[in-house]
Formats: C-alpha cells, sequence, structure tokens
C-alpha cells in the first residue's frame, strides 16, 4: 500500500510540476502585460515599474525566481491589488470557496447516492421517475439559470433567504450551495443507478443469493463496494472543481471566493496570481485523484496492482 501511495504522489508532483511550467510559460506567449492596459506613461516610468516586478528579467530567471519562492511559500505582490500580496488575495478567498464547495460536495454525494440507490432498486417506479427527473434539471438547466430563479423565489418573492452576499452567515450559504449541488446531484444519481443494476448482475452477488444469504446483507456487504466506486472515481475531480471552479456561483450570489479573483487576474494579465490558484487548484485537484485512489484501493486491492 505505501508503494502504491508514493507512486501516486511521485506521479502527482510531476504532474503538477508540468502544469506549474506550462502555465508560467504559455501566458508569457499572449501579447501584452499587467501594465499594458494603463494609461499612457512614459517609458522610464514604464521601465522602472518592470523592473519592480522583475519582469525586466529573461524568463528561465523569472520562473526561477517564482519556483524559489513556492518553495518558501511566497507567490509574490499581485500586480493588480498593488496593496496585497498572492498569499493575502487566496487566504481571504479561499475559506469562502471551501466552504460553499465542501457543503455542495457533502450534500451532492448523500442525495445523489441516496437517489440512485432508491432508483436502482425501485426501477420504473414513482421513485426511480423522480430521482430521474431531478437528474434531468440538474443536467439540463445550466447553474446560470436555476441561481437567478431561486434568488427570485426564495429571497425576492418570499423573503426567506438573502439575495447574496455573506452578511447574514449561514443563511447566506444556503443558496449558492443548493444551486451548487444540483448538477453533481444529478451526476452522481445517473452514476450510482447504472452502478447498481450493474452490480447486481454480478456472479458473486447471485451466488450470494444462491446460498440464501438476506438481502440487506447481499446489498451492505456485496453491493455497495462495487457500486461506490465509480462515485468515489468522480468524486476526486469534482470535488476540486466545486472548490475552486465555482466563478458562475461567485458572481451570481457576490461571494468573494478564489474563482472571482482568478477571472479578474487572467483578464488583467495578473500574473503572479493567476500563478498562485493555478498552483493551488493543480495541488488540490492531485491530491484529491490520490485520496480517491487510496480509497478505491482500500475498498478494491485490485486497484492496487493496476499499472
Amino acid at each position: 500500500m505505501l508503494r502504491f501511495v508514493g507512486k501516486r504522489l511521485w506521479h502527482g508532483g510531476l504532474t503538477l510540476a508540468a502544469l506549474v511550467t506550462l502555465t508560467f510559460f504559455v501566458m508569457r506567449l499572449a501579447p501584452g502585460g499587467p501594465f499594458s492596459r494603463n494609461r499612457k506613461i512614459s517609458p522610464e516610468v514604464q521601465a522602472n515599474i518592470e523592473a519592480a516586478f522583475h519582469l525586466d528579467e529573461p524568463l528561465w530567471m523569472q520562473f526561477g525566481r517564482f519556483v524559489w519562492g513556492v518553495l518558501r511559500l511566497d507567490l509574490g505582490p499581485s500586480t493588480r491589488h498593488r496593496d496585497y500580496s498572492v498569499n493575502d488575495l487566496i487566504a481571504s478567498g479561499l475559506p469562502y470557496s471551501l466552504t460553499i464547495g465542501l457543503w455542495a460536495v457533502v450534500i451532492a454525494t448523500l442525495v445523489g447516492v441516496a437517489l440512485g440507490l432508491a432508483g436502482a432498486l425501485r426501477r420504473n417506479s414513482a421513485t426511480d421517475y423522480l430521482a430521474g427527473l431531478v437528474g434531468v434539471i440538474g443536467i439540463a438547466i445550466p447553474i446560470f439559470v436555476i441561481g437567478p430563479v431561486l434568488q427570485a423565489t426564495f429571497a425576492l418573492r418570499l423573503d426567506w433567504l438573502p439575495v447574496g452576499g455573506i452578511g447574514e452567515g449561514w443563511r447566506s450559504l444556503i443558496l449558492p450551495v443548493i444551486v451548487l449541488a444540483l448538477p453533481n446531484i444529478a451526476y452522481i444519481s445517473r452514476l450510482t443507478r447504472t452502478s447498481m443494476i450493474e452490480t447486481l448482475r454480478e456472479n458473486h452477488v447471485r451466488t450470494a443469493r444462491a446460498k440464501g444469504i438476506g438481502w440487506r446483507r447481499v446489498l451492505w456487504r456485496h453491493t455497495l463496494t462495487g457500486t461506490l466506486l465509480p462515485v468515489i472515481a468522480y468524486l476526486g475531480p469534482a470535488t476540486a472543481a466545486i472548490i475552486t471552479g465555482s466563478i458562475l456561483i461567485e458572481t451570481i450570489f457576490a461571494v468573494p471566493g478564489i474563482g472571482r479573483h482568478f477571472v479578474d487576474a487572467a483578464l488583467n494579465r495578473d500574473y503572479p496570481l493567476v500563478m498562485g490558484i493555478t498552483l493551488l487548484y493543480g495541488a488540490i485537484l492531485i491530491l484529491l485523484n490520490i485520496a480517491t485512489d487510496v480509497i478505491r484501493a482500500i475498498l478494491d486491492p485490485r486497484i492496487r496492482n493496476e499499472r
């Protein structure tokens, strides 16, 4: 098991290094720079600004400076937000993205698995049709439509919840979490239903039933593990995407998370901030993928022998 984990960590480290390297050099291939959109200034002032942020150095030297900063956990100053460092901006936005994202993952997993199991065990029943309806709604209707509809219904018309912002504590999180969880509820429920139906047809399940083992015991000990393996594999990258990629949710509900910082940094060529968030996103994605691989290997030892 330790060899399996070590191999995954090694491959994850190489992937993260490749991601950071490609992002660093590809960003600088695009025309313009962090200060190209400023008002017209003299060449001397432009040179001084670029020297202050080390943009006048060769690319290999800038990359080496960035890597050295990463090793010291210092991502440098933001070129857009002059009074803040990249560490400060990430530290201010990450808690909101983490809170909304993690709650959305928990709700999506619990509700999605429950709907999928209910639909698989009661096929062609009202429960199965209800689970399918939730799946169709979650997949077909985009979140930038569901979000304003829920705002208009529960915030403006019924006045039960705030329209947006973070000023009312946990009440401010309800709508963003629900909207962010809906598409993932749909995917998880469909994935669980399909996996459960296939697992029920496996030979070891039929053998267990033929031996007279109770239905509930067959479900818990022989079926549920195989059913959840595809769901666990899906949750790794999905969790990372939910936590760091909810830019639409943060925009609709005015949440100051890191997604809004990333888009703003990309539009304004804020190289340090883009690199910092890319590094954070890549690290979260790789670590969660490794965690899901480890959990799957514990549930199914055959995965440990995969090359």
